[in-house]
């Protein structure tokens, strides 16, 4: 009975390591393979959108979306089976996005039309980033994570600055142009101060005066300013958190984002996978 409960474990120990880690040849080859069925997956969905393609193809595109929602069935239940704690992997993120990238074509048995929402399954390209934290910076994605939490407070306060700065720019607007350029009133010429500030420019409302021009001009060269803030605010948290990680993950609470050479989790303290 030891070694039936032995051979589980183990079971459960190899497909662990081949569906949620990546630093093995088997488990990056389970992402790589995956990604091309999500790509193929997607195409197909588009493809099948074009009535002239649909009408020809039609029957082949729908079997071939059929095996490829089987197969992501199948591995939905694998993630599931080979995992301590499976209502961790079903309530994560990425947990809800395979199973919303699975359902349509099923739910389509009901609602026509419904399996379209297989687009959804472009989300499970994030798991890309698995496959790119093997290269020599790891822990890049992360690094971008954890640089964007640090810095949104500034991002807040920037953000309300430039909130702040509409709002003056576009009441004076409103007070040089006058209703007979289109700034009809002040909210319509915040309106106008925000799509000219970031750059946009529609076009629907244009000032009509020498003076509304000039002030227009200075906005639009401000608006190339402002971008460049949030890069460096973002870029300068990026350097300060520098932190090499694995693609190694919990097989008790599912964590990841282990620092190299990581022999246990740091979120509960299970052993890690060798």
């Amino acid at each position: 009975m030891n070694q039936n409960k032995q051979k589980k474990t183990s079971y459960k120990h190899r497909l662990h390591e081949i569906i949620y880690e990546a630093d093995t040849p088997s488990g990056k080859l389970f992402d790589v393979v995956l990604l091309i069925a999500i790509l193929a997956s997607i195409l197909f969905v588009m493809l099948e959108s074009v009535e002239s393609i649909n009408q020809k193809y039609g029957k082949f595109l729908d079997i071939a979306e059929w095996v490829i929602t089987i197969l992501f069935s199948i591995e939905y239940i694998l993630r599931i089976i080979c995992i301590k704690k499976p209502l961790k992997y079903v309530f994560s993120f990425y947990g809800i996005i395979d199973l919303l990238s699975t359902i349509p074509k099923y739910i389509s048995l009901v609602l026509v039309g419904s399996h379209n929402l297989a687009a959804l399954r472009a989300l499970r390209l994030l798991r890309v980033f698995r496959i790119l934290k093997l290269a020599r910076y790891i822990g890049e994605s992360n690094r971008l994570l954890v640089a964007l939490r640090a810095s949104r407070a500034k991002i807040a306060v920037f953000l309300f600055f430039v909130l702040i700065l509409c709002i003056i720019l576009g009441t004076i607007m409103y007070m040089v142009e006058g209703s007979e350029n289109g700034f009809t009133s002040i909210p319509r010429s915040v309106y106008w101060a925000i799509v000219t500030l970031t750059t946009v420019g529609y076009g629907d409302i244009a000032p009509g005066t020498p003076l509304g021009q000039l002030i227009a001009s200075a906005i639009m060269i401000l608006g190339y300013a402002i971008i460049a803030i949030p890069t460096g605010i973002v870029g300068s948290e990026m350097v300060k958190n520098i932190i090499h990680t694995n693609t190694q993950a919990c097989p008790n609470c599912l964590k990841e984002n282990h620092q190299d050479g990581a022999e246990f989790c740091y979120h509960c303290g299970n052993k890690l996978n060798e």
